[in-house]
């Protein structure tokens, strides 16, 4: 089914001070978004030196006019050339359809294919819930969810055609709830949703799409009160990435996983866990009286605020 051509693949790979490596995405032309920086730009680089040819996607901090550039994409680019590898920058919009049809068509016109999206941009209005705007809570669905769904709608319509391609979101382990950021986790949680759905609406044409749930130190998390317990370096995402990119991961569709650090972990999958029926229609009265059917699950946000409260109330500093 593939595509590839067999030019394509000779002298892509030798990035990274000049060092052959495994070669992993010879020959693909992978997009990027939020390439300019933080993970983005260690994808970029990472996919670079694995062979592929890459769409650098990001606004960044030029954007001028009706003939946007930025510099932080175009000097991405730079670096990938100047280690031999091959790259174009695209300064556009994820959150507009057309920006997102133009990241997309960029691979397509330049190198005749696209086997890769991953979506990465994103942006943060830290807020809690009651003080919430109509903008900040709009601005996050729009660069984060749609801007997923604007390069995943046309890249899936070329895919389609191919029958190949590999799409990756960029979720957050945020996306089960988050204190102060009722914005970004639901833009999260729909992105898991989004993933799984591209999983199984294209599974029959060869295409597949997975999410990464990432925790490194970068510009957008450096403001977060996170007290997490592991962090890692943008530079932890890449080799995961490249792999679910490349043909090794043929069959890998559906799943979240985490990447911090030195460990990758695999999400469980959503499904019903307990169930409780009757006869005719429910009263709220019979629920009430066996509710313990069902019960509830316990939520590890509000479990972790119920221990950093007991032990704020024992004078003991939480456990991290």
């Amino acid at each position: 089914m593939s595509h590839h051509d067999a030019g394509d693949r000779a002298g892509t790979s030798e990035i990274t001070g000049g060092c052959k490596v495994a070669g992993f995405l010879d020959g693909k032309a992978i997009v990027i978004t939020g390439a300019g920086n933080g993970i983005g730009k260690a994808l970029a680089l990472g996919c670079a030196a694995e062979g592929a040819k890459v769409v650098v996607a990001d606004i960044g901090v030029g954007l001028a006019g009706e003939d946007p550039t930025s510099a932080v994409a175009e000097a991405v680019v730079k670096e990938i050339e100047s280690a031999g590898g091959v790259a174009v920058a695209v300064a556009q919009d994820v959150s507009t359809m057309a920006g997102g049809e133009a990241i997309v068509n960029t691979a397509v016109e330049r190198w005749g294919k696209i086997d890769g999206v991953v979506a990465v941009a994103g942006i943060l209005r830290e807020r809690m819930l009651f003080n919430m705007s109509e903008d900040e809570w709009d601005a996050v669905i729009a660069t984060h969810l749609k801007g997923h769904f604007t390069v995943f709608r046309h890249a899936a319509a070329i895919m389609r055609k191919q029958e190949f391609g590999s799409l990756i979101g960029f979720t957050s382990g945020a996306y089960v709830g988050s204190v102060a950021q009722a914005n970004y986790s639901a833009a999260k949680g729909g992105i898991v949703s989004l993933v799984r759905s591209a999983a199984v609406g294209l599974h029959r044409y060869g295409v597949r799409a997975n999410a990464i749930a990432p925790i490194a130190r970068t510009r957008m998390s450096a403001n977060v009160p996170s007290g997490l317990t592991e962090n890692g370096d943008p530079e932890d995402i890449a080799p995961m990435v490249v792999y679910l990119l490349s043909d090794r991961s043929k069959d890998v569709t559906g799943q979240v996983y985490t990447v911090v650090g030195s460990r990758i972990a695999v999400w469980n999958q959503p499904v019903e866990v307990r169930e409780m029926k009757t006869e005719g229609r429910w009263t709220p009265e019979d629920i009430a009286r066996r509710f313990g059917e069902i019960g509830v699950e316990k939520m590890g946000g509000i479990e972790r605020l119920e221990a950093m409260a007991k032990a704020a109330a024992a004078g003991e500093k939480p456990a991290s």
